[in-house]
């Protein structure tokens, strides 16, 4: 034995000790265990045994599901050490238990805790009752249980057999059908009543929990009529006086009973349900009786106790007992208790946010509650209250809106009011919390009521206008100087105004906007972004007419302010205008644009180059709006035919606004017009507006002028085709063939009028595709990459079309399609590879059974195609492959067939050239992925091991696609199925030749870790050559590092979330009041607010508000309640740090944790082998690159995962750091001196490099090259000083 420390005294002779040198001469001498364990399983069992083969089933079932769980506390149960073992297996006291075969008792076996003496009770009772239905030839239904429970509760005496029998019984009676509870309800009802007054008396809450359960659940299963018996109303009151205990989780346990009574009895959900349930009205009773007690005590627990559970009930009471409880609440909160009056607003709010029936809560009783509620609104300093406070009012008055909007309206000016004032308030949560309340009351209370307004003046005294008045002058005030520090939200409010009632009230608003403008041209305005959302918010609902006679743009194009104020609204109009009048562009922009456009000419004329830019400049973003006024206009019909010829003139004649009048059109056309008069209107300016577009895209762009307009103009084509006549598109293709096949035609213009084809070959009839197709049979055969491309994608075009004159075209000349596109296979090149096979896609989905043959004469090139250079071909390739195997499973009909007839063509391809049967392996790489669950076990089994004989080609193309379709496997496989493969798997990975192993040592690497994952470690490296073994150890270091670092940074998130407790921003009032609620601290089901044991409990304290300065404190004011504060007056919100770095400009950088990490691991792992699969296209390593680096705008650069560091090709290759360079002179010769620094002498830096002797003779050359050169320098600045002297 190695000594490894100091032994206490005494110890030595306890210790068994060997000799030296003999320890290991012998074994241990006692051996009790290993005997144990030879008689039980290495003996025959004397007698009959229980070990059946249903038993060892049903065992192993158990083992691995409920009880091998991780998080008990043991995996088994503990034996005691004097435990004699026999040698016959026999059952234990547990064999009930876990063999039960009731689905209701599988919590009981999941939760296992073999230190828990109540469990092993649990266990002990349920084992029992199992024996004894089994002895009686019982069927362990639930009804059999609850009878054995219910028999075995009246027998036993202790407190502990009660808890476990009332454990079972809370489970079993859950699932015991509704007769069998209504039917045994009077002796049911008494056993548990008697139970429950035992209970109560005893100092033990275990059983009474678990009691009171039952009871609720017994009295929920029950009909309507049995509530008109006392005894049920006595039973229920029985469990309501428990609802206030002492004890939390006997509270807890009566309060969910009472509140699935009230919520969830059975006959509340029968067609004739009762409005509400009959003992709701002696529940609030009761409620308001224990309030009255408990109130001017010094504890209030109980009043809190009875408010948590009128949180939840309130809604459910009748009318008259929620105007009794509101009262109630009311007065209770005048006590200024901070913990009460937070539970009495979570009431409120529960009630209100809950939206019952009129029928409960009615509109009168809603509007006297907020009424009285602004007796108790906080001061304006305190934090949470304030919070909880608009909470309340914001659900109150959303919840009167959708009873009644008159009288709602009636009330929200006063809150808009009192939210306004809470602008003012020193914390930011209160400013954007009333800012939130404005808006969500302007959303949800305003903006639906609008449209029955009418028009809104600014002089209306009477009705909903006048209150719709009155709440925009509040919320104007907020422009005031006295609200400047909260102006972004006022201007949030502002502008959520301007979007809900701007089109029915802007007579009243035009005051503000000139106030917004006045505040916009005031200089350094540091709110502008929120200004310009405002105005943009009146432009959307105003419309630019309205806002620009409240705000002129002052622009004439002459005697202008060239710093042009009021310039700001052009952008702010173009990013909002929408539905508004199309005619106002052509009346009021057009002309002004035109005017800047000419002074702009002007100026250019007189030498005033910046003037003629800057008008130029204006022009050019007046044409901007133009998309914006033409995204559904309301004067479509009546406007469209004035603007229309102007804009066809432009097209022709402005190169540099073609891109913004094409977005203009193509918006019109895909927005605007959607009735069908709007869309004739449109296409009746078709013959105008394509052979503009057509002259213009066939125009080529003269020399260094960029063409870019033009994708832009055939797109604009594309969807005016959609609303243009039939007959004059045919028309226009007629005249496109004609100047395709001119003789005098440049290439560029037989590419463009391609181009054309392609548009309008889709939009013509049958005739005239037919035609179209024989005009481009030639070009299928070009020469030319580019026109053959342009060919077969009109022949794409033609097939894929949604039209019927496509699909009757398809069929009409099928067999003279099969023709041309087998001849032209030879002469197809590789640009048109992705067009040809789109257009065989389209084909293959329409064909029958006798196409059989014309799919097996292309399967060939499909399967080259998967190969090919653009991604867009091997994508359409393996679409095609998986289109055609669905060809085939339509002709078959049995789906396992058809695949397995279609696998026996694909097959071929694997006894040809290298390239083929590196294609055939990618292809049925696709295929097996898509088809498998419909590959039969053999042909599987056949694939893979031909797949694996590939595998030891020393053809590196061949290696890589099987290790692909390995990958694939692995992924796809079920993992029993898997196992089956595995050897063969395994043996065709080992045989792979040395050469194309070093190549693939990442794949193979990636391919070892999903086996070590699937198999496990010990399986795969006995089944691997010894030559990769070196890499299973390697990939199992670096899987223990990654979950050991997984672990380590969960358990530092943990300990970081317990020590900080940062509080998450959520929208329940509850999360809003966690500071003053100290009631959930008692209930166990609340862990994050529960106390240390021994701790006292936390007291509520509340803060006086002092009087301003020598204003004394009045206790007779009226809103002396504001006084009484919940938070601290005095302490200071600390500065909460997030932790996180910071660019230059205030952007957050987050880093991934590891869980990220491992979550963006598997994504890639996805990604993958979807990419290995055929399914997604495989991305080339610069746009992967490019990919990586796209935030290119970080000031911060990414964090590396390696740095250098070390020795030979892992020492850092940058330049060193020069140690004087901070001290350089950069004007002339020598040093010096800077601020805040050490002198600039000549330092030695001290390394431990130093102390190598081999290196001292260059360390010595160093030192004494550096004191020359102290010496240079000193006598150079000695003769300086010289020279200064003499002069």
């Amino acid at each position: 034995m190695v000594k490894s420390g100091k032994l206490r005294a005494g110890t030595g002779s306890k210790l068994k000790r060997w000799k030296k040198g003999h320890s290991s001469d012998s074994n241990p001498q006692t051996s009790r265990f290993r005997e144990a364990a030879k008689s039980r399983f290495f003996s025959r069992p004397t007698g009959k045994s229980d070990l059946t083969v249903d038993a060892l089933k049903l065992h192993n079932d158990l083992q691995a599901g409920p009880l091998e769980l991780g998080g008990r506390k043991d995996a088994c149960m503990e034996e005691e050490p004097e435990e004699v073992f026999s040698e016959r297996t026999s059952g234990t006291f547990l064999s009930g238990l876990s063999d039960c075969s009731n689905l209701t008792f599988r919590k009981v076996q999941r939760y296992w805790e073999s230190n828990s003496a109540s469990h092993k009770e649990i266990c002990a009772v349920l084992a029992a009752v199992t024996e004894v239905i089994r002895s009686q030839g019982g069927k362990e239904t639930e009804t059999e249980y609850f009878a054995a429970l219910m028999t075995t509760l009246e027998v036993v005496d202790s407190a502990e057999s009660q808890a476990a029998v009332g454990y079972l019984l809370n489970l079993v009676m859950k699932r015991v059908p509704t007769p069998v509870l209504m039917s045994k309800f009077s002796d049911t009802t008494k056993a548990l009543m008697d139970v429950m007054s035992k209970q109560a008396m005893f100092e033990t809450s275990s059983a009474l929990r678990w009691i009171l359960s039952c009871l609720a659940t017994l009295l929920r299963k029950q009909d309507a009529s049995v509530w008109t018996y006392p005894s049920t109303l006595q039973a229920y009151h029985g469990l309501l006086s428990f609802t206030v205990h002492s004890k939390p989780k006997v509270r807890k346990a009566a309060q969910q009973g009472v509140c699935s009574i009230l919520r969830g009895s059975d006959f509340l959900f029968t067609d004739n349900a009762p409005t509400h349930h009959p003992a709701a009205a002696t529940t609030a009773k009761f409620c308001m009786k224990e309030m009255e007690q408990a109130r001017g005590s010094k504890e209030d627990t109980t009043t809190l106790h009875v408010l948590g559970l009128l949180k939840e009930l309130m809604g459910t009471f009748p009318l008259g007992a929620v105007k009794s409880c509101c009262e109630t609440l009311l007065r209770v909160m005048t006590l200024s208790h901070v913990l009460v009056t937070a539970s009495a607003m979570q009431a409120f709010h529960r009630l209100f946010s809950g939206k019952p029936n009129a029928s409960n809560l009615s509109p009168e009783l809603t509007a006297q509650i907020i009424t009285a509620l602004y007796d108790y609104l906080p001061s304006e300093t305190d934090l949470q209250p304030l919070l909880a406070w608009l909470a309340v009012m914001e659900k109150a008055h959303v919840y009167l809106a959708s009873l009644q909007s008159s009288l709602s309206l009636g009330h929200l000016p006063r809150l808009f009011s009192a939210a306004m004032s809470c602008l003012l308030s020193p914390h930011t949560q209160v400013v954007a919390a009333a800012t939130n309340t404005l808006k969500t009351l302007i959303t949800e209370c305003v903006a639906p009521r609008m449209e029955a307004m009418g028009m809104i003046t600014a002089t209306a005294s009477a009705g909903n206008p006048s209150y719709v008045c009155k709440m925009f002058r509040i919320v104007e005030e907020g422009l005031s100087y006295r609200f400047h520090a909260s102006w972004p939200f006022v201007l949030q409010i502002l502008g959520c105004f301007y979007r809900a009632a701007g089109k029915q009230a802007h007579p009243l608003m035009t005051k503000s906007l000139q106030s917004l403008a006045d505040l916009r041209s005031t200089p350094h305005f540091p709110f502008s972004g929120e200004l310009d959302l405002a105005v943009g918010g009146a432009v959307e609902s105003m419309g630019p007419e309205v806002v620009l006679s409240a705000v002129p743009l002052n622009i004439t194009g002459y005697e202008d302010d060239l710093e042009f104020p009021r310039s700001w609204l052009v952008p702010v109009i173009r990013d909002h205008v929408k539905n508004t009048h199309l005619g106002f562009f052509s009346s009021y922009f057009l002309p002004l644009a035109s005017t800047l456009k000419q002074r702009a000419e002007e100026l250019d004329q007189v030498g005033q180059k910046l003037e003629a830019r800057v008008y130029k400049t204006l022009q050019m973003q007046i044409w901007t709006m133009l998309p914006g006024f033409c995204t559904c206009p309301v004067d479509l019909l009546a406007s469209f035919k004035g603007i229309a010829r102007t804009l066809g003139m432009v097209i022709n004649e402005r190169p540099d606004l073609r891109l913004t009048v094409c977005q203009a059109l193509r918006t019109i056309v895909n927005k605007s017009a959607s009735t069908e008069e709007e869309k004739v209107e449109v296409g009746r300016f078709s013959k105008n507006f394509l052979p503009i577009l057509f002259n213009v895209y066939g125009q080529q762009p003269a020399a260094g002028e960029a063409g870019t307009y033009r994708m832009a103009v055939l797109d604009t084509i594309k969807v005016y085709l959609t609303v243009s006549d039939t007959q004059m598109i045919c028309t226009f293709l007629q005249k496109a063939t004609d100047r395709l096949n001119s003789t005098d035609a440049t290439e560029f213009t037989r590419l463009s009028m391609m181009d054309l084809v392609i548009a309008m070959a889709p939009s013509v009839d049958e005739g005239t595709m037919t035609k179209t197709f024989e005009l481009i049979k030639p070009y299928l055969e070009t020469k030319q990459p580019g026109m053959q491309k342009k060919a077969y994608r009109v022949l794409e075009e033609l097939c894929g079309g949604e039209r019927e004159e496509c699909r009757s075209f398809v069929v009409a000349n099928l067999e003279t399609l099969k023709v041309v596109l087998l001849e032209t296979l030879k002469n197809a090149s590789s640009p048109a590879k992705r067009p040809r096979l789109k257009c065989l896609i389209h084909i293959v989905k329409g064909l029958d059974e006798e196409h059989k043959d014309f799919i097996t004469m292309l399967l060939p090139e499909v399967i080259i195609c998967t190969k090919e250079v653009s991604v867009g071909a091997r994508k359409n390739a393996y679409s095609l492959l998986v289109e055609m195997g669905n060809a085939f499973v339509r002709f078959c009909g049995n789906t396992k067939d058809a695949i397995e007839e279609y696998f026996v063509l694909v097959y071929a391809g694997l006894t040809s050239s290298v390239t083929m049967i590196t294609c055939t392996v990618l292809a049925l790489t696709r295929l097996v992925f898509e088809y498998k669950d419909a590959i039969d076990v053999t042909t599987m089994k056949e694939l893979l091991h031909n797949v694996c004989l590939l595998l030891t080609s020393r053809t590196r193309e061949i290696v890589k696609a099987a290790l692909g379709f390995i990958k694939v496997l692995l992924f796809i496989m079920e993992p029993k199925t898997l196992t089956s493969h595995a050897t063969v798997m395994m043996e065709g990975v080992g045989n792979i030749k040395d050469d194309v192993r070093r190549h693939f040592r990442t794949k193979l690497k990636n391919i070892f870790t999903k086996f070590i994952r699937k198999f496990g470690f010990e399986l795969v490296k006995s089944m691997l050559p010894v030559e990769h073994h070196k890499v299973l150890a390697n990939i199992r270091k670096a899987e223990a590092r990654t979950k050991r670092k997984r672990q380590a940074s969960e358990q530092q998130n943990d300990s970081d979330s317990e020590a900080e407790e940062p509080k998450a921003k959520s929208q329940s009032i509850e999360d809003i009041l966690a500071e003053t609620d100290s009631d959930m601290s008692e209930d166990e089901g609340q862990p994050r607010n529960a106390q240390k044991k021994g701790a006292q409990p936390r007291k509520a304290r509340a803060w006086l508000k002092e009087g301003e300065e020598d204003d004394p404190l009045n206790f007779l004011d009226p809103k002396v309640s504001q006084r009484v504060l919940a938070t601290n007056p005095a302490k200071k919100s600390a500065k909460v740090e997030h932790g996180f770095k910071v660019t230059s400009d205030g952007r957050l950088i987050i880093r991934e944790d590891d869980e990220e990490d491992a979550k963006h691991d598997d994504e890639e792992d996805k990604k993958d082998i979807l990419e290995e699969a055929g399914v997604k296209s495989k991305r080339s390593q610069k746009r992967k690159f490019q990919d990586h680096n796209s935030d290119e705008d970080m000031d911060v650069q990414p964090q590396q995962k390696y740095k250098a560091g070390g020795s030979g090709i892992h020492r850092p290759i940058a330049g060193r750091e020069d140690m004087g360079a901070d001290y350089k002179s950069r004007k002339g010769k020598g040093d010096v001196m800077k601020k805040g620094k050490h002198d600039p002498y000549a330092y030695i830096p001290l390394k431990k490099a130093q102390l190598n002797r081999r290196k001292r003779a260059k360390l010595q050359g160093q030192f004494k090259g550096m004191v020359r050169g102290a010496q240079k320098g000193a006598l150079s600045g000695k003769k300086m000083q010289k020279k200064k002297r003499k002069a």
